[in-house]
């Protein structure tokens, strides 16, 4: 029986989009990405895991800088070993299919857990290929809600107990949700997080920021202290507020509605009007108003719609498995697999 696989999907284009210069994010750039990466070889290495297969990239090479960057350092300590990394035999295109290519093999080859790096679309892509395949999602872009800021290390440690399932049998694993996007009854894509179709017909810069384009909202969570077009959701509880079944959320924005204090983007705050919102159950589908314009997916722009275009979202459960980080360290460490033996 070979030994446990993980796998690790880093986009190089994460954390570089327009956002920079309409509001205030950081440039997250391929240096940092890279001494992530060397962390989280090393909290693999530590748990145990010896193979390692990543995404090849022609922008940067983030994984072979710090697999040689690791490689070449000198520890004291044994446990520092670098575990033996290769890439995925396949062709690489520089666009999202790379990320869904790789996690698909991955899936195929049999990885026990995938580690990426990026936003809420690399996430996204990644969902399209990996099946059951469990994810450790490190934010490295922008207005992220799915994957977050986790330090390399620990995140390295999880998906390398997970991959040798040494979790003391916990439930460390949980299912996200998705929203199914139909368009004439045909489904055409999925996202993570949100589905916003606004006024603006052409795809263009790809990344949305301006609320007085946008028609509709549909959420696949309500996170309150998220950001982006995500933080409608958690603006718009209020004491009845009792989540019941009901997880996801249907927004119609209006400029002559009540408003409602939104974070956009990292320092980008700005009122918004609300006309009309309800909760969404699992299975609840919601039909947009028919209209010129594009729809947006987890932040970005990404399909044109003709003035007949029929638009309905769906809430589904069956959305990518995401490893819960603590409560698998918890789980190792009760099960004792973060004790090392006494030599007598």
């Amino acid at each position: 029986m070979s030994s446990p696989l993980v796998g690790i999907i880093a986009n190089p284009a994460s954390g570089r989009d327009i956002r920079r210069l309409v509001a205030h994010g950081t440039v997250f750039d391929n240096n940092e990405k890279a001494a992530i990466v060397r962390r989280v070889l090393v909290g693999l290495e530590a748990v145990g895991i010896r193979r390692v297969a990543y995404m090849p990239e022609h922008d940067f090479g983030i994984l072979p800088r710090a697999f040689t960057a690791l490689r070449d350092h000198t520890y004291e300590d044994s446990i520092h070993r670098v575990p033996t990394v290769a890439p995925l035999e396949m062709p690489v295109l520089g666009t999202s299919a790379d990320s869904t290519r790789a996690a698909q093999q991955l899936a195929t080859l049999g990885a026990g857990c995938i580690i990426t790096l990026g936003g809420d679309g690399t996430n996204r892509a990644v969902a399209r290929g990996c099946g059951a395949v469990p994810l450790v999602p490190i934010s490295t872009g922008t207005n992220n809600v799915f994957p977050t800021f986790l330090e390399g290390t620990i995140a390295g440690m999880a998906a390398g107990l997970v991959a040798r399932n040494m979790r003391d049998g916990k439930a460390v694993i949980r299912q996200a949700p998705r929203l199914e996007v139909r368009i004439d009854g045909v489904a055409v894509e999925s996202a993570l997080i949100d589905v916003v179709v606004s006024s603006l017909p052409f795809v263009g810069a790809r990344a949305l920021w301006d609320t007085s384009v946008v028609r509709e909202v549909v959420l696949a969570r309500v996170i309150p202290g998220a950001i982006g077009f995500s933080a409608l959701g958690g603006a718009l509880l209020d004491s009845s507020y009792e989540r019941g079944e009901c997880t996801g959320m249907h927004i119609v924005l209006g400029a002559d509605s009540r408003q409602v204090l939104v974070p956009l983007a990292p320092g980008l705050l700005t009122w918004v009007g609300v006309t009309a919102h309800r909760w969404l159950a699992m299975g609840d589908v919601v039909r947009f108003q028919a209209g010129i314009g594009t729809l947006a997916l987890d932040g970005e722009r990404e399909i044109e719609l003709s003035p007949t275009s029929i638009v309905e979202v769906q809430l589904c459960a069956d959305g990518p498995y995401v490893v819960d980080v603590p409560a698998t360290l918890e789980g190792a460490a009760l099960a004792g697999h973060l004790r090392r033996q006494q030599v007598e």
